[in-house]
């Protein structure tokens, strides 16, 4: 099996390519540029990239599916999605586009609505094939970001910045509205079906009323033994079942913490902890900070 490569900061995905590092959470990425770029990896986001590809530069393995671009598209990945990248004999990727960290979106509107951005679901293994106009338009994006990044930062940057991302991503949910509007649903595989359980037990009072989840909730809901989903999701994502219920759970709380006036103890329970003191511990040794000096730090 390949290694796989956890790209979980901006400056992780520049250094993979041989690019600069303007801003520690977001980049603008022209990969015509790339110094080095893997012949064959796999790739485990711990960003979300959206890309035009300008040529057709080898395949993308999308989870167990084959990803269907072609030159003049737009491919997008969120966190937690894991692609195989196979390069072609004599070919550099040719492609322009946006890297961001969630920590930037954080406590934004953005962060708040960006699952309504489909196309960075697994539930589709299909780029998304944009006209010469929508390319202009995806490029015109990019620039009005690039300008931010090199411009020296003030009160004003983080907002400009997430502002013109949004706009750019309500552009591309435009253009795939376009094209998939006669499209019927495709079938979602294990990990689209974990996503969206996980997403939906803490938009519930589940966690009040049982707790924690466990990776046997989520096993038995996708009719798999618990050590046969955990293969699973370990060998697609690079981490464990458990490691990836955290991560979702760690996301949702710094969303709890910055944007609402909640206290520690009320945001634990709601979680689903049984003492503040379990959530503090796991919280800050994913962040690096307790959950009351995550909220000082980012305020």
């Amino acid at each position: 099996m390949e290694e796989v490569i956890k790209l979980d900061s901006i400056d992780r995905y520049n250094k993979l390519y041989g690019l600069e590092t303007l801003h520690p959470l977001v980049s603008v990425v022209d990969l015509s540029e790339a110094t080095t770029f893997p012949k064959h990896a796999v790739l485990n986001f711990g960003v979300y990239a959206l890309y035009l590809k300008q040529v057709k530069c080898g395949d993308l393995r999308y989870g167990k599916q084959i990803y269907d671009y072609q030159e003049g598209t737009v491919t997008s990945f969120a966190p937690g999605q894991v692609v195989e990248v196979r390069m072609a004999e004599g070919v550099r990727p040719m492609s322009h586009g946006l890297v961001f960290h969630p920590d930037l979106i954080r406590g934004t509107s953005l962060g708040q609505e960006i699952k309504q951005y489909s196309f960075f679901s697994y539930s589709s293994n299909e780029a998304l094939h944009l006209s010469e106009e929508e390319r202009t338009i995806f490029r015109d994006c990019l620039d009005k970001i690039q300008q931010e990044l090199t411009h020296p930062i003030d009160k004003h940057s983080k907002r400009l910045i997430t502002r013109n991302i949004e706009l750019l991503l309500d552009y591309c949910m435009r253009f795939y509205e376009r094209q998939f509007v006669t499209r019927g649903k495709v079938n979602k595989d294990i990990l689209t079906r974990f996503e969206n359980l996980l997403d939906a037990y803490f938009q519930s009072d589940k966690p009040q009323t049982e707790g924690l989840p466990t990776v046997k909730y989520f096993a038995d809901k996708v009719n798999l033994s618990p050590n046969y989903f955990g293969d699973l999701v370990k060998k697609e994502t690079g981490r464990t079942a458990q490691e990836y219920i955290q991560n979702k759970l760690v996301a949702i709380a710094k969303e709890e913490i910055l944007g609402s006036d909640k206290s520690v103890s009320e945001i634990a329970y709601q979680l689903g902890f049984q003492y503040p003191q379990h959530f503090t511990r796991i919280f800050k040794k994913s962040v690096g900070h307790t959950p009351s000096v995550y909220r000082e730090l980012e305020v």
